[in-house]
């Protein structure tokens, strides 16, 4: 069975109990920064015990081993240390959850049986303490340990007992001693046996007796200089000093082996995975204000206006279509107002408690012998919450051809907002508003570091609509959008020009959904409001998104830097505030759904709704993305075809509607000619009852999700 190493991480997490970052790379053996708090875990491919296990000890080192550098006063080899060391934090860990404990037993019983400490052909018997001790306390369970004397059973019971840091160094050390000791005896015993020196009883052996004799005969009988030869080479030193250069001759073997056989459970996946963050952005830099943007629409329009050349006024056709259309909305305006208010009654009586007063009601004392209840009762109705809408208008030019009909849409919530007095901001997505200061520089609105999610430095959100602006205000301000919607979606022209930096652009989208998990919670406590619900409207997706790589450059140039490299399949993003991480092993236009359960996340109280308006040609291909089995492709093109609209529920949005622009643009009002026909009447009714009842079920589920 496939292990999830996402699923493993938040394991880690938990058994840790803090918010540690956990990442999955290729790398041959686990490791974890006390510094940084990042517990970086290998690939390992391995059955869900083994993973388990080794999560389990590696997060047993985070929260007991400190980070103290031991050597430098202690000289201790570092095997040493870590035979005690696991066997006190698994202890620990163990102890703190003792559901662990079958975890590491079968664990470790796999990895016996794969024989990961290469004891299979050993005398176990034969091996150092140090190496028996690491077997006891790991694989005890399922093999036969065997210890030599008291002194040996001594130091199992001080690992067994060990609890603190400072207990480990002094066994460590205490081991490390035991065993030198064994091993410097142990070579002695095979010196002696190879070179005797003496015989039994005490004496030279009779043999090499008399070889010496005759050798000191000879010496005697020779010159000098011989002697002197032979007496140097027969006194060289030949035993073990002990000393702090032993340390790499005495190995723990079963550690070394153990080490080596869990490389190989990495996964040499061809890719590293990447982990990146959203990076906090200044808004001040990013928000385009209200105020700005009208001023640019002025400035631009009034000059039009005054131009001697044109025949007549250039917006007149424009606002006049505003005007009608303003009217003809206030019949869905009012629906909305009324679903609202009876959707927030419901809600209150449901919350409604009843108590009694205490007081008698004597229209029920005649009922004294068959009935308890004799008191008054009040019912309280629990205090509905205050609402907040932030509107987000994709500002692309593949918009450009259901810009009016968006905003069509975008005015009709804006105005129900007004009604029912819900304050409101709109912003509109933008890569194109001129953001230097006439050098053709322009800044980041936060600081590029590596790992860093990217966010362009020409992205803009511009605050086209606010409900802070009074009610004349703002409908000079919504004409400005529709004179901009007009120009757009105009397929034969219009006299006046786009302003500078308000034309459309590519399509940010992710970056704004980036910018929403400070906006958003800036809008609430600015606005004083509890529950916020936030509207996208869009019509595409966004391209995928980058992020700051640190570079190592080659040659002369000796200093790194900071570029910038895809987030592909292998990419996730680590939201530290939530402490979740998010694969991005999805189709890139599905990186848009991440950003949104991100947000979902962070924000659980605020409902995302997006609306897409779409072309009759657009709808197939969309619907195509969500919709899972063919039976589901066919249920929700059927509804398209029936309605003109459909609902998706398992997008990253709470819920994500999909609105037909030919629906949309047809007049609502039952309005026919004097003379017209039977047929022509018929017609007519049947498009009008089809476009209303399509608007009223998508904003009856849309004030259903914001009541």
């Amino acid at each position: 069975m496939t292990v999830s190493h996402e699923i493993k991480s938040q394991l880690a997490k938990l058994l840790a109990t803090e918010d540690l970052v956990v990442e999955n790379k290729n790398v041959e053996t686990a490791y974890f920064n006390v510094h940084t708090r990042v517990l970086t875990l290998p690939n390992w491919n391995t059955s869900a015990n083994v993973y388990d296990l080794l999560v389990g000890h590696e997060v047993g080192h985070a929260l007991y081993t400190p980070d103290v550098d031991w050597f430098k006063d202690h000289k201790i080899p570092p095997q040493f240390v870590n035979v005690v060391e696991d066997a006190r934090i698994e202890k620990l860990m163990k102890r703190k959850y003792p559901g662990l404990s079958k975890t590491f037993w079968k664990g470790y019983g796999q990895l016996h049986e794969e024989d990961f400490f290469r004891i299979e052909d050993e005398d176990l018997a034969a091996l150092n303490l140090a190496d028996r001790l690491n077997l006891h306390f790991k694989i005890g369970n399922h093999a036969d340990v065997p210890f030599h004397s008291d002194e040996e059973n001594v130091f199992v019971q001080r690992l067994a007992n060990a609890e603190t840091f400072e207990d480990v160094l002094k066994i460590s050390k205490d081991l490390y001693e035991y065993c030198m000791k064994q091993k410097e005896e142990q070579e002695n015993k095979v010196t002696f046996d190879q070179h005797p020196m003496e015989s039994p009883d005490g004496g030279q052996d009779s043999e090499e007796s008399e070889e010496n004799e005759m050798q000191s005969t000879s010496n005697q009988l020779g010159d000098g200089e011989n002697e002197s030869s032979d007496d140097s080479e027969s006194e060289q030193p030949t035993a073990p000093t002990g000393g702090a250069g032993d340390m790499a001759d005495l190995d723990v073997q079963t550690m070394s082996a153990f080490d080596e056989a869990i490389k190989d459970l990495a996964d040499d996946a061809p890719y590293e995975n990447v982990y990146a963050e959203l990076p906090k952005l200044n808004l001040k830099h990013v928000i385009i204000s209200n105020s700005e943007i009208h001023k640019v629409c002025e400035q631009q329009w009034t000059n039009c206006e005054i131009i001697e050349s044109q025949p007549e006024n250039p917006f007149e056709k424009v606002d006049q279509e505003f005007y009608e259309f303003k009217r003809s909305a206030q019949k869905e305006v009012n629906y909305l107002v009324k679903e609202f208010e009876c959707r927030k009654s419901a809600s209150a009586y449901a919350r409604a408690s009843t108590a009694r007063t205490g007081i008698l009601d004597c229209t029920k004392l005649h009922t004294y012998k068959y009935n308890e209840d004799l008191f008054k009762k009040v019912t309280t109705l629990a205090d509905g919450k205050n609402h907040g809408l932030v509107f987000v208008l994709d500002w692309s030019g593949s918009m450009s051809h259901v810009m009016t009909d968006t905003v069509k849409q975008l005015f009709n919530l804006v105005w129900f907002c007004k009604k029912v007095g819900i304050p409101f901001d709109v912003y509109a997505f933008t890569n194109d508003y001129p953001r230097n200061d006439g050098t053709g520089i322009t800044e980041l609105s936060y600081e590029k570091r590596d790992g860093l999610v990217q966010v362009r430095e020409y992205f803009s959100m511009m605050n086209m609509l606010t409900s802070s602006t009074k009610g004349h205000e703002l409908e000079k301000q919504m004409i400005h959008i529709w004179r901009l919607a007009k120009y757009f979606s105009s397929s034969w022209g219009v006299n006046y020009l786009c302003p500078v930096g308000l034309s459309l652009s590519g399509t940010p989208l992710n970056e704004a959904l980036v910018s929403l998990t400070q906006i958003i919670p800036n809008f609430k406590s600015d606005k004083n409001v509890e529950k916020v619900q936030c509207v996208i409207l869009t019509d595409g997706e966004a391209p995928p998104l980058k992020y700051h790589k640190l570079f190592e450059r080659l040659g002369q140039y000796d200093e790194p830097f900071i570029g910038t490299n895809g987030l592909g399949r292998n990419a996730f993003i680590r939201d530290r505030k939530t402490g979740r991480t998010y694969s991005l092993d999805v189709a890139w236009y599905n990186q848009t759904n991440i950003l949104l359960r991100i947000l979902r996340d962070r924000m659980p109280s605020v409902n995302f709704v997006g609306i897409r308006v779409l072309a009759p040609r657009d709808a197939a291909p969309f619907i195509r993305q969500y919709a899972g089995a063919p039976s589901d492709y066919e249920k929700m093109h059927k509804t398209w075809k029936k309605e003109k609209s459909f609902t998706i529920k398992n997008s990253g949005y709470h819920k994500y509607f999909g609105l037909s622009s030919a629906a949309m643009s047809q007049d609502s009002d039952f309005d026919v000619k004097e003379d017209a026909t039977k047929g022509q009447i018929k017609n007519a009714f049947v498009k009008s009852l089809r476009s209303k009842k399509m608007n009223k079920k998508v904003l009856g589920e849309f004030i259903e999700l914001i009541a």
